[in-house]
């Protein structure tokens, strides 16, 4: 038999509850009181004024409408004893006792709870006294800034003080001045963590915890965690900056021990507990309780579960929660963005209304009410915080890009939003590859923490010029003895990075240090040099010999085998510093080279230059983020079999297949002279490595048919569901380095190459234009699916296949609109076609509430409500419309039905780039009622014309001009109609000539029409612009 619900609330929290319960073949209804427009017949879902505050009323409510469960969302509630007084009158609520609700309820209580239980966090101290607290915060020899009240009987408070002179005059404000009344009558002063702070939750039925993903809230109003504290305004999960290996922990030593704590202080915890983390390196400290879901924390994770929540709150109840554990979604992120009204979180207008609700649905997206009330039929502002939209896609750019394109459908005055919701772990997962140590610079540190010890040097006899028998430090190298006249010396510094963390998690380290001197060499090559002598430097928390052993062990042997000096290195040991078993490492190579060999010389590379690729051994050193994010979503672990056709070991013995070194292929060649350029594929992969070694004004096309691809980059795209940009961009797709050559070499110097390694003719060189991709991988994702093990191309067919002109990135486009008649739906329809040179980015117009705003939103279009009206000027009503064209980098605006007359300073700023359709031929007929100019002039064909806008009204540079027929029978609105038709196959046409760079406007004020290849013919261009005889009598 199915249940009513009642879900006790009125913010984002509580829609978002309601929304999960009525998921529920359970639940035949849910009941939210006192809810707010979202939950207003909302299927399954609606309101209820039952008074929520006198327990007694609320039990025998819940009585007299048979429900069956109760879910509370505020924390007073929860803290005054609710789920007590409806559990003691045999109603079934979900939440905390209010004895255990003291975790969040009373700050002192939990910190003491802390201590007791040794779980950490920030040192702190209770007051009640003003001279002890001042005294607290002057003497301790930690920054005492933050500032609690917690008293009874009111909110809790927090302030962040800048300075301890700031802390004390806010702790005479509370205890002394009462700016919060009682709940000020005593504070707690915690020490100011720094760090990362995350939520992480759990259900709980008192013995068993099953966490949810980690989820990162930002409370900052404004982007770049900027402006006053909030309550939220935003978040993302899962957070992917902790390890797995930290959340075990987390889950063990964090919510298990306080809620085994909480039983065995006798107040047993039962219903969702979130915790606020602040992690700090490899470790974490508790900042805060919540005893129940946080907003907007429950809005971001509850679109994760897969689980009927109903199903597992029921069992947290009955204490069976071990039989009936969530599952998440593992290939998926959310993202919740907060709208808030102007003002917040201060002093805020009421009764606005709030549009663009059902855009953002058609979008896909979640909307979860908070401040908002039903008025009139219509959705209105009622609160600060006015509502969440919530993405949830594969990544977390994408989850974000879905949840601005909901933001900007939806609309009211005034309205308030972050931009940058997950900032921290975008940056998490675009920092450097090499980050760790890609410019070593360790300074001296003298602690009793670092224990330095340097290694000695590993005889080799492979180099001449090394003094391994000269032992002591510092490390010697005889130049003289090594055959060179003129010698320049090349040197890098590299680190493994995140590799370096998988071989951690695989407790494999005998190909590290091959990894570390091929990265390092490697870069060397790029300038012609010779390696002479490496060394490297391996730091560590308590050491474990064998760890350290392997991979010194495979550094030396790594240099042996390439004829290179290993001249040593330094161990630096930080027992209690670095967690035990992490280590870091990175090498340094010196290199030399003939002063007039160098090789990295831009200028070098010519138009037809074919491009050699040497065979990658894998993934090499560069990736691993975004590898490591793909398995934490996968099904398989790094032990697991690798997937089929990727060989016979396991994964994680795959992905550390070590780094190619290309000095013995390369080095004869590069002395040669038949090598004009040579650069490995490090970070930033295909799309990012190879413009290091091309003029500005050159390209390369390559065919990623013409390699072979190992299988691991096609599981790796599959799993991860990557474009081909990420994927070129990323990793380096099977291509570990490759040359420049003349193309009449290019066969020679391939066998020469291929005498030592696996290599392919892969493109070619071809002129660019300004702003165009340096590089285009042509099949990567046919390639990939695939996954050709032959050779497909040899040099002929290379250099005639891939010969080819490159295509310009996508221009952004705005088009701005007043809401009738447009030719919106035609440039749409255009930009997504595959040739389309152009991307429609914003939709701006200065009526709210028109069609074509709901047409942009449902073809995922962002837009924007500039109204006029609000503006005492014309010019800052266009100045508030540049500021919005600059946020979404716009290129070019198009003009379709926008009745606005826009300013000469904005048309001088965006001179030659502002488009605009006109029902008229001009000049023949300037503006005005053109239609009824044309029926009186007996006209027997008139036209549509699109123009560059110029200053002067009624004036332009023709781009295009459509002739449209005019009727013997027409009327000015029969003849307005087939004008419009006109419009929208003019308009697209003539953006798609200004997108691709074949009109532009000249200096002069007139059109001008590029020359060479891609111009258009005599007589295409004359059915673009066509002359103007014979048509007015």
């Amino acid at each position: 038999m199915a249940d009513r619900v009642l879900v006790i609330g009125s913010g984002g929290r509580e829609h978002a509850l309601a929304w999960k319960l009525a998921q529920s073949p359970h639940v035949k209804q849910v009941l939210v009181a006192p809810g707010n427009a979202g939950t207003a017949n909302n299927g399954k879902i609606s309101n209820s004024a039952v008074l929520v505050s006198n327990h007694t009323i609320l039990a025998q409510f819940c009585k007299d409408h048979n429900i069956g469960l109760v879910v509370v969302g505020p924390e007073a509630l929860l803290g005054a004893g609710i789920v007590d007084d409806l559990m003691s009158a045999g109603v079934r609520c979900f939440g905390p006792s209010a004895k255990a609700a003291q975790l969040e309820t009373n700050t002192s209580f939990a910190k003491a709870f802390l201590d007791r239980h040794k779980i950490p966090t920030a040192r702190w101290e209770a007051f009640d006294n003003l001279q002890e607290a001042c005294s607290f915060i002057t003497i301790t020899d930690f920054p005492a800034l933050v500032i609690k009240a917690c008293g009874p009987g009111g909110k809790k408070e927090i302030i962040f003080a800048s300075s301890k002179a700031e802390a004390c005059r806010t702790v005479q404000e509370i205890l002394q001045d009462k700016m919060f009344g009682e709940a000020g009558e005593r504070i707690v002063i915690e020490e100011l963590l720094k760090g990362e702070e995350l939520s992480c939750l759990c259900f709980t039925d008192g013995v068993t915890v099953a966490p949810m993903p980690p989820v990162q809230a930002h409370k900052r109003l404004r982007d770049g965690d900027q402006g006053p504290n909030t309550a939220g305004m935003g978040a993302y999960c899962p957070a992917p900056q902790i390890p797995e290996a930290l959340l075990e922990r987390i889950k063990d030593s964090v919510l298990q021990n306080v809620v085994d704590g909480m039983r065995q202080e006798g107040a047993t915890y039962v219903g969702v507990l979130q915790t606020g983390l602040m992690c700090i390196k490899d470790d974490v400290k508790i900042l805060n309780f919540s005893c129940h879901f946080g907003d907007p924390q429950c809005q971001v994770i509850l679109p994760l579960l897969k689980n009927d929540l109903y199903e597992v709150i029921q069992a947290t109840i009955d204490g069976k929660l071990s039989s009936c554990l969530p599952a998440w979604s593992e290939n998926c992120t959310a993202v919740s963005v907060v709208m808030a009204s102007e003002g917040y979180p201060g002093d805020y207008a009421k009764g606005m209304e709030v549009t663009g609700l059902l855009q953002a649905k058609d979008l896909g997206l979640e909307v979860f009410h908070a401040g908002t009330a039903m008025q009139d039929d219509k959705v209105v502002i009622d609160g600060g915080r006015v509502l969440t939209v919530t993405a949830v896609k594969e990544d977390l750019m994408s989850a974000l890009e879905e949840a601005k394109k909901g933001v900007a459908a939806i609309q009211f005055k005034g309205a308030i939003y972050r931009k940058d919701i997950g900032y921290s772990a975008i940056a998490f997962f675009q920092q450097s590859e090499g980050q760790l140590h890609d410019d070593l610079n360790v300074d001296t540190i003298t602690s009793g923490a670092w224990i330095n010890k340097s290694e000695p040097p590993t005889a080799n006899g492979c180099r001449s010029g090394s003094h391994a028998e000269l032992g002591g430090s510092p490390d010697l190298f005889d130049l003289k003895t090594s055959g060179y006249d003129d010698p320049i010396l090349v040197s890098r510094t590299k680190g493994i990075g995140t590799k370096l963390q998988i071989a951690q998690m695989c407790q494999k380290y005998d190909t590290i240090g091959q990894d570390l001197v091929a990265i390092c060499i490697n870069d060397i090559l790029a300038q012609g040099a010779e390696p002479l002598f490496f060394l490297h430097y391996f730091a560590c928390g308590n050491p474990d010999t064998e760890v350290k052993q392997a991979v010194i062990a495979g550094i030396a042997e790594t240099c042996k085998k390439a004829g290179y000096a290993h001249l040593g290195g330094e161990t630096a040991e930080m027992p209690g510093m670095s967690p035990q078993g992490e280590c870091d490492l990175a090498g340094f190579v010196v290199g030399a080279v003939e002063r007039g060999q160098m090789l990295l010389q831009l200028k070098r590379a010519a138009e037809g230059d074919v491009i050699i690729g040497l065979a990658s051994s894998g993934i090499h050193s560069h990736g691993f983020n975004l590898v490591r994010k793909i398995l934490l979503m996968s099904s398989l672990r790094y032990s697991s079999p690798v997937p089929d056709g990727c060989g016979h070991q396991t994964l994680g013995e795959l992905l550390l297949t070590p780094t190619k070194i290309y000095s013995k292929a390369l080095l004869p060649g590069l002395r040669s002279g038949h090598m004009k350029a040579f650069v490995p594929i490090t970070c930033g992969g295909l799309l990012e490595s190879i413009p290091r070694i091309l003029p500005e004004s050159f390209s390369v096309i390559l065919d990623a048919c013409s390699w072979r691809i190992p299988e691991i980059f096609s599981w790796l795209q599959k799993e991860g569901n990557l474009s081909e940009e990420e994927m070129a961009r990323t990793f380096n797709c099977g291509i570990g380095a490759v040359l420049v050559v003349e193309k009449e070499l290019a066969q020679q110097v391939l066998k020469d190459v291929q005498r030592h390694e696996e290599a392919w003719l892969i493109g070619n060189i071809v002129s660019s234009h300004t702003g165009s991709s340096h590089v285009k991988v042509k099949n990567l994702l046919k390639a990939l699916q695939l996954n050709r093990s032959q050779f497909l191309q040899n040099a002929a067919d290379v250099d005639s296949h891939l010969h080819v002109k490159l295509q310009r990135s996508k221009v952004t486009v705005a088009v701005l609109i007043s809401g009738t008649g447009t030719s919106l739906e035609a440039l749409i329809a255009y930009a997504k076609e595959p040739a389309s040179c152009a991307q429609i980015a914003l939709v701006i117009s200065n009526k709210s509430g028109v069609e074509d705003l709901r047409n942009a939103a449902r073809a995922g279009i962002p837009t924007r409500v500039i109204d006029h009206t609000l503006y005492g000027s014309r010019s800052e009503f266009d100045s508030t419309i540049d500021r919005v064209l600059e946020e979404f980098s716009v290129e070019l605006i198009c003009l379709a039905g926008f009745t606005r007359i826009l300013s000469s300073a904005f048309i001088r700023k965006w001179n030659g780039k502002i488009l605009n359709v006109c029902p008229s031929l001009l000049p023949s007929a300037k503006g005005g009622n053109a239609q009824k100019q044309v029926l009186q002039a007996g006209a027997k064909v008139t036209w549509c014309t699109v123009r560059f806008v110029l200053e002067e009204a009624n004036t332009g540079a023709i781009i295009l001009q459509e002739p449209v027929s005019v009727k013997t029978d027409d009327t000015e609105e029969t003849l307005l109609e087939r004008m419009k038709d006109a419009e929208c196959r003019a308009f697209p046409i003539a953006l798609q000539l200004v997108a691709s760079g074949v009109v532009q406007l000249g200096a002069d004020g007139k059109t001008c029409w590029k020359k060479g290849s891609q111009s258009l013919n005599h007589h295409e261009k004359q059915d673009c612009i066509s002359s103007t005889t014979n048509l007015w009598p």
